[in-house]
């Protein structure tokens, strides 16, 4: 199976719901468990998974995580830490697998150089176990060679690559990756869903600054929820939720397009009822100065909303208020997927999930009384990149050659 990449190459810069519901936040204040509904509310058929927690030493997780990404050079050549260097990450998610490549130096912004996005679609390769396909296995080894193939060619001097939920969450997975690592040369991590959050809300700090104040950052992806909040580069409290979109419209939404009334109602009360009990411990830590959003979904829903176009650059203020989400739901609620893909900022890959996204997208926000949230361009691969210019600018790593492929 033979996939035809996306390539974009830049320049510098370049339903009802019964169950109960929480006090409205009162920022600040601890919220009392017995005001939250319970895990053992959520419907029996699907159990609530999520995981809230608090750092014990700033930057460990991330740091630890990608200090064991693996560290290849495209040609073999060595980097100065401290000039410019040519980085690349690779991001196995539960819908793209994504290339993106960057010229970064210490003290600078790095600077897009390529963008590789392969549609691959993971979650849907899945088997009724969780377990990756032949089919869907097959596919991933061969968008590993061409994204490899692209970073050679892009002469990437450091790459990294790291799965998400739909490698994390697959019972068969580390038995996929060693496989993978046997067969294109690459080392895989997976990175749990804290340290996902933790990286992204690094990438949201370092674009918006220390200006910013107290930061509430959300990521919808395609198989989980990420929110981080926190005054400084490392959150102060994250959560990681199974409420990505295309998690929950294979799960949850069938095969009626548009879904029917109750599967929407269904729907929205298995989300709040996992977004419910973590809101107490993000309330705990203090109302945000501002609150972010990043990723697909979010930009979609802003893009329809009325947001700026995304061709305009990263720069233009771009803003989701909660008031327009909620027409926006609405509108999307009773669309196919064909009127969907015809909306701006969708594309024809992401329209069946979208409203899934815009529940969640609603329900969060609802949940957590924002008015809105402000669009971010950089999220869980900036965050991944940054970590890494970190860590090679601090000498704590360096560049190390690609090995061979296997029979190469």
């Amino acid at each position: 199976m033979r996939l035809r990449p996306t390539l974009i190459r830049r320049g510098p810069g370049a339903g009802d719901i019964d169950l109960p519901e929480p006090p409205e936040p009162r920022w600040g204040l601890p919220v009392a468990d017995a005001e939250t509904p319970a895990a053992a509310e959520v419907p029996a058929a699907v159990p609530a998974a999520f995981a809230v927690t608090a750092p014990t030493q700033p930057d460990a997780v991330e740091a630890g995580q990608v200090g064991e990404l693996d560290r290849t050079s495209a040609r073999g050549a060595s980097a100065h830490t401290h000039g410019p260097m040519r980085l690349g990450v690779i991001d196995i998610g539960s819908n793209t697998v994504h290339l993106l490549v960057v010229d970064a130096h210490r003290g600078g912004q790095p600077q897009p150089a390529a963008s590789v996005r392969v549609p691959l679609r993971l979650v849907e390769l899945l088997d009724s176990e969780g377990r990756l396909s032949d089919t869907g296995e097959r596919a991933l080894t061969d968008c590993i060679h061409e994204l490899r193939t692209h970073a050679q060619d892009l002469n990437v001097v450091d790459l990294v690559a790291f799965a998400t939920s739909a490698v994390r969450e697959a019972p068969d997975g580390d038995a996929v990756l060693a496989r993978l690592r046997a067969d294109t040369g690459l080392s895989v991590t997976v990175l749990p869903g804290e340290a996902e959050a933790r990286l992204t809300f690094l990438a949201v700090r370092r674009w918006f600054g220390w200006s910013a104040g107290r930061l509430l950052a959300l990521d919808i992806g395609g198989g989980s929820l990420e929110i981080g909040a926190g005054m400084h580069e490392d959150p102060d409290v994250v959560a990681s939720l199974p409420l990505g979109a295309s998690r929950l419209t294979r799960n949850w939404l069938g095969e009626n397009d548009p879904p029917k009334r109750a599967e929407l109602s269904e729907l929205r009360r298995y989300v709040r009822a996992q977004i419910a009990p973590v809101v107490g411990s993000l309330y705990s830590v203090g109302e945000p100065t501002r609150a972010v959003a990043t990723s697909k979904t979010f930009r979609s829903l802003a893009r329809i909303a009325g947001a700026e176009p995304y061709g305009r650059g990263p720069y233009v203020r771009r803003v989701l208020r909660r008031a327009d989400l909620v027409d926006v739901t609405a509108r999307v609620c009773r669309m196919s997927v064909a009127e969907r893909a015809a909306l701006p900022g969708v594309s024809v890959s992401r329209a069946g999930q979208l409203i899934a996204g815009a529940v969640v997208a609603s329900e969060a926000l609802d949940l957590l009384n924002l008015d809105e949230v402000e669009i971010c361009p950089w999220a869980l691969r900036e965050g991944v990149i940054l970590r890494r210019l970190d860590l090679l600018t601090s000498g704590l790593d360096g560049p190390r050659a690609l090995p061979p492929v296997a029979g190469g």
